[in-house]
């Protein structure tokens, strides 16, 4: 027997997953574990009868040959009924997944950091050439659209764009999703929203906003990631974590956001033991002091892992530089020989003194100029940075200054330079390993 399912606490991704992954796998029975989140609850309790599906205690596990999973490969995050077949040795495992991260050995593996899930089921489906109807791509749009943010989360790639472009086509309904995808608001929520806004503080980590909320509720609460991300529009920051400790059961629920490329949440909830996407992530503590969790949170964010990356692991060394009597016309020729637009100009001491860029020579508009010193022509009092800064940094102070290279300092002494190639290197990960 074949069987298809996903991770507990399902989300419309999940569930788009389980119901793309039926249409690729026919004979496959799926399987929808018994939590799943709220909005996926008010959906189905309309929908049930269009998605066939079976619970986890329907199937007899000793008959299941071949297990295929969708939007996650991670044992625990499976119903635990799922357990059962972790230590079958002739178990065939299938996986479907945008997460890179999990500890489930596969006989196949479709992992790709896509959007969402159901993007990469989504291509399958059309390169099978397989019908699906108006509702199944309503469905399948809206696990897109939730894990995407509606196509605006920085982890969205054209394929997302263009798998949600096929199911536009395929007569996917945007009213149902504009119906579903809206959070249940409950009176409970909005009081765990007021105080958290009650309490809000406001810092800064190397140039990025910052908010940390740390509550007691009591019981499981539906929707605290909406909470959040109510809590952080409010505080008006660029990252915004809940630490909601549930003082019955000793857990807490950490819940991170963030609008900034900076600060990839899923990357930091990994850490902890839980997942996510660059936007969006949470995980699960039992037994661990809220003040611990907050702490670490702190520490990750402030190493996370871009600003973690020190100037020193990007810049360009050993420098070459030129002395401020040395004359016009031979840096001219330096630059050309050496195939750059700039370069730091020093003195006999090796202090910084300037820098000369190619926009420096438009000043030079005589022919004896040309056996004028470039301290003349240079431009004085550079911005620099100090080694242990990040590329963010020194990207913000390019855009804030105008300029294409930055010296990089370390003790006052030039130990080399930053420029717009090497921060473009490092934002579009082109940098080798």
């Amino acid at each position: 027997m074949k069987i298809i399912t996903t991770h507990k606490g399902s989300d419309f991704d999940a569930l788009a997953s389980l119901f793309a992954a039926k249409l690729v796998y026919p004979d496959a029975k799926p399987v929808l574990p018994g939590s799943i989140n709220a909005n996926l609850k008010t959906f189905l309790s309309i929908h049930k009868d269009l998605f066939d599906f079976y619970s986890p205690p329907e199937i007899d596990y000793d008959e299941v040959d071949t297990l295929i999973v969708v939007d996650t490969h991670t044992w625990d995050r499976l119903d635990r009924r799922m357990l059962a077949l972790e230590k079958k040795t002739d178990l065939r495992i299938i996986i479907w997944d945008h997460h890179t991260r999990g500890d489930m050995q596969a006989d196949e593996k479709n992992i790709k950091e896509t959007g969402a899930t159901i993007t990469m089921l989504v291509q399958e489906i059309k390169k099978q050439k397989k019908l699906i109807t108006p509702i199944q791509a309503t469905l399948f749009l809206m696990g897109l659209y939730e894990d995407t943010g509606n196509l605006s989360f920085p982890s969205t790639l054209p394929e997302d764009a263009y798998a949600a472009g096929f199911l536009l086509d395929r007569k996917a309904d945007l009213n149902i999703l504009s119906t579903f995808l809206k959070s249940a608001y409950s009176k409970r929520q909005k009081d765990i929203l007021f105080e958290m806004v009650q309490k809000a503080e406001r810092t800064q980590l190397g140039g990025i906003s910052f908010s940390l909320s740390q509550l007691d509720v009591n019981g499981r609460v539906q929707n605290l990631a909406m909470v959040l991300q109510m809590y952080r529009e409010i505080v008006n920051v660029d990252v915004a974590f809940g630490i909601f400790r549930d003082t019955e059961q000793d857990k807490c629920m950490v819940i991170g956001r963030s609008g900034v490329d900076e600060i990839n949440i899923g990357l930091l909830m990994r850490s902890m033991g839980g997942g996510g996407h660059p936007g969006a992530g949470s995980a699960l503590l039992k037994g661990v002091n809220p003040a611990t969790i907050q702490e670490m949170i702190i520490e990750l964010v402030s190493g996370n892992q871009l600003s973690s990356v020190m100037l020193s692991d990007v810049m360009s060394y050993p420098v070459v530089t030129v002395e401020q009597d040395t004359l016009v016309e031979e840096v001219v020729m330096l630059l050309r020989d050496m195939g750059c637009t700039g370069m730091p100009v020093v003195d006999k001491d090796e202090n910084l003194v300037g820098v000369i860029s190619r926009r420096d020579f438009k000043r030079v508009r005589k022919s004896k100029q040309m056996q004028a010193p470039i301290k003349a022509f240079m431009s004085r009092n550079p911005v620099t940075i100090t080694h242990d800064k990040s590329v963010v940094e020194a990207a913000k102070l390019m855009i804030k200054h105008d300029i294409g290279r930055i010296p990089v300092i370390k003790d006052d002494r030039l130990i080399g330079i930053i420029t717009r190639s090497d921060a473009m290197l490092y934002f579009y990960d082109l940098l080798p390993d």
